[in-house]
């Protein structure tokens, strides 16, 4: 498990928060308060793992080894009360005797908890609720929504690009019909199923087994200690559920139907989550709160590069078009120059004074 990414950057400084006051006026909102910092980052700093692991039982041990090996240790510091519980010790027997029973489950055991690794608990300022992971070989990979390449991009996630395209055209699909999006996951987009793991080719097979509490309380622990405020899209009834309790006085919760051909043409498309998203973040983060929706090399749809790479574009324009003018000026000056030859001059003296002696003749 060494190998599995765990990222370094710790991602922006929390310190520099804005939050709305309590009445939630426009005024109120955009103005500055006093620098906050997450709880969670001390409660990160102080967390002991190998103390908290020699302070386990042997089953709790070997139940739990998946998550000590594989769970960031942002999440893991405040989730290790949540995975000793019986109930999520009993999830894991149960994965346990699924396995023993040659039962085939999805995603693979070292991507379940892959969210946690790609997006730390500091760097979260978007979560994007899903249900259940796919089921099928080659897809889920622990993201919501996110499959493995070469597997194309699935119906919902498709419809998810047809709306990104209407909020920002600069956007441009994956190459292949592509749905690898481990770039948002790395600029802070948490994509969170209700379920982590399914049984193969059986759909919430692994429903209502302990995944649902789990899950919920990774939500409620951003709710609670994400300060600077975090957007949560929730498409779906389903997901809209798990937000109720959410403070929508420090956080934005962007609802509407879910991305399924079923439901995505009852207003999906024209939702606007993912541009309304960005313009809330950069109110509360600055600038540097803008998450870049690209997923193809060399392109982004953040506002602020687009806006300084159109300027660059033009100014890089109207030089080349001065130069040219300068060139073309200069060129016809030395045509106009060159053009006159010493017969010309010779033709033009004996026109000047035949011109003067008519006007002399004239006068007499």
């Amino acid at each position: 498990m060494a190998s599995l990414k765990r990222k370094a950057d710790a991602g922006v400084d929390d310190a520099a928060a804005k939050k709305p006051k309590a009445q939630g006026s426009l005024n109120a909102f955009f103005t500055p308060v006093a620098k906050t910092k997450d709880t969670a980052t001390a409660t990160a700093a102080k967390f002991d793992k190998k103390k908290w692991v020699q302070g386990l039982t042997p089953e709790q041990k070997e139940l739990l080894s998946l998550e000590i090996e594989t769970l960031d240790e942002s999440w893991l510091s405040l989730l290790k009360d949540e995975i000793v519980t019986k109930e999520f010790l009993e999830l894991k027997r149960f994965l346990n005797r699924e396995t023993a029973a040659g039962k085939k489950w999805f995603p693979p055991k070292e991507d379940i908890y892959s969210w946690s690794r790609h997006t730390p608990f500091n760097t979260v300022k978007v979560v994007i609720l899903g249900q259940d992971p796919y089921h099928n070989v080659n897809q889920a990979h622990g993201m919501a929504f996110s499959v493995r390449p070469p597997t194309p991009a699935p119906p919902s996630l498709r419809n998810m690009y047809i709306a990104l395209k209407k909020d920002y055209p600069t956007f441009v699909p994956p190459k292949n019909n592509g749905g690898l999006l481990i770039p948002w996951a790395d600029r802070g987009v948490l994509m969170l199923n209700t379920c982590l793991t399914v049984r193969a080719h059986e759909a919430n097979s692994h429903s209502n087994r302990g995944w649902e509490r789990f899950t919920q309380k990774v939500i409620d622990l951003v709710v609670q200690k994400r300060n600077r405020g975090v957007v949560f899209m929730a498409w779906g009834t389903p997901a809209g559920k798990r937000v109720q309790k959410v403070d929508r006085e420090r956080h934005l919760v962007l609802q509407s139907v879910h991305p399924s051909p079923l439901s995505a043409s009852r207003g999906f498309f024209d939702c606007g989550h993912f541009k309304k998203a960005n313009e809330w973040l950069v109110s509360r983060y600055g600038d540097e709160g803008e998450i870049d929706w690209a997923l193809m090399p060399g392109t982004t749809t953040k506002t602020t590069v687009a806006e300084e790479t159109k300027q660059e574009v033009n100014k890089t324009v109207d030089e080349t078009v001065k130069q040219a003018d300068q060139k073309r000026t200069a060129k016809m000056d030395d045509e106009l120059d060159s053009g006159i030859t010493s017969d010309d001059e010779k033709a033009m003296d004996e026109a000047l004074e035949k011109a003067d002696q008519a006007v002399k003749a004239n006068k007499e």
